[in-house]
Order: C-alpha cells, then structure tokens, then sequence
C-alpha cells in the first residue's frame, strides 16, 4: 500500500503560508490538506478561494481540499480554478450527493466524501462508485488540535472492506489528531493517506516529523 502524508495548513503560520507550504513539500509531504470552514457548517472561519489560488503557485503538490460548508455546491467552480486536485464534502452539508460529486467531477477535480465520527457509512451505499477519496474525521470538525477518538479505528477499518470491494482505486484519508504515536494504528486500520496539523506545523523540524512518520508506516 502506498501511504501519502498531508500537512493540514490550518496549523500552519498564516503571516508566511507560502513559505510554510514550500517547507513541508520540501520536507516530504505527498500533498498539502486545505480546510475550508465556514463559522456555519462548522463553529470556525478559515480561508477561501483567493488563498487557494494564492498558494497555488507556491507547491506542485495536489490540493487537498476540505470544504466543511454548507451549503456546498456554490464553492465547488471557485475551488476548481484556484487550483484544487481534491474537494471533498460532507454529505450533511449537501442537498444532493451524487449530483455535487458530479459537480467536482465536472470542474476537472477528484471527488471526496468525508464522514464525522458520528455519520454512518451508510453514506457510501450509493455513492462509493463515484469517488475518489473518502475521508474519516478521526475529530469532530471545527478546530485543529484535538485528540484522535480512537473508536473511528474500526470504522476505518469497515471503510477499507468496501472500498477494497469495490476494485477502484480510492483513497482513504482520516484527519484528526493524526500524530507520529498513532499514524500506524490508523494505517493498520486501513487508511492510506493521513492528514496531520499541529503534529507537523507544531513542530521545529517539519522534515524530522515527517521522517518519523514514515518510520512507522514502513512496519505497518
């Protein structure tokens, strides 16, 4: 399995982002995790478009976009031409799910459909089909730096029988509290992709963190 290491700039210094963003590509990471939040789907307010275009220019790495708003669709053509790879959402936050999948399919970007801890996986019966990536929030949604709630371990685990069942190549992403101490329980879990803030931006040397992390995939 390939693993993929996402540094979320929520927890990155927002004075020197462009900087921040090349230091930890520089440092390993395999993409750069963008959170959208809107102080309405979700109890915070962070960046929209214009910064994802703004930090386009800074990495070639794939943007990784989370958009925890609602409602969805209206941001999807903005985030498309900002320069985003991935926009994932939360089916809770949308009308329609399939026809917003279509919609991020439509503007050249990887579909992705992301499950709080509380939201059943259900949610994939009919849409698995159509995505990309699926995201397990290992936290509630809202603020960087809390604790990974380590009972998502076996729904990341149930995640990884279906999409393994479905013979497509998706990924599966979880985000919260991700840290070099837990990364492998959530990949022998199933997760292939891991999104960590504080754990990376918390720290002195991005590239050390990143190394660590690594180290504890390579036995998984």
């Amino acid at each position: 399995m390939t693993f993929r290491i996402a540094p979320s700039i929520l927890s990155a210094d927002f004075a020197r982002l462009g900087e921040e963003v090349r230091a930890v590509a520089k440092a390993g990471a395999d993409l750069i995790h963008f959170d959208v939040m809107d102080n309405h789907y979700v109890p915070n307010l962070t960046v929209g478009p214009l910064v994802c275009a703004a930090l386009r220019p800074h990495v070639e790495l794939p943007l990784d976009v989370h958009l925890m708003v609602k409602p969805v669709d209206g941001l999807v053509p903005a985030f498309a031409k900002a320069g985003a790879s991935i926009i994932s959402f939360h089916p809770e936050a949308s009308e329609h799910v399939d026809r917003t999948i279509a919609l991020i399919r439509e503007h050249g970007c990887k579909p992705g459909l992301v499950l709080n801890p509380a939201t059943p996986l259900s949610c994939l019966d009919h849409t698995l089909e159509g995505l990309d990536l699926v995201l397990i929030m290992s936290v509630n949604p809202g603020f960087g730096g809390q604790q990974f709630i380590a009972s998502v371990l076996p729904k990341i685990a149930e995640a990884r029988r279906r999409i393994d069942a479905a013979r497509k190549d998706i990924w599966l992403e979880v985000d919260g509290g991700i840290k070099a101490d837990n990364i492998a329980q959530a990949a022998r879990a199933g997760a292939d992709t891991f999104v960590a803030g504080s754990a990376i931006f918390g720290a002195r040397d991005y590239g050390a963190v990143i190394r660590d992390m690594r180290s504890r995939l390579a036995v998984v």
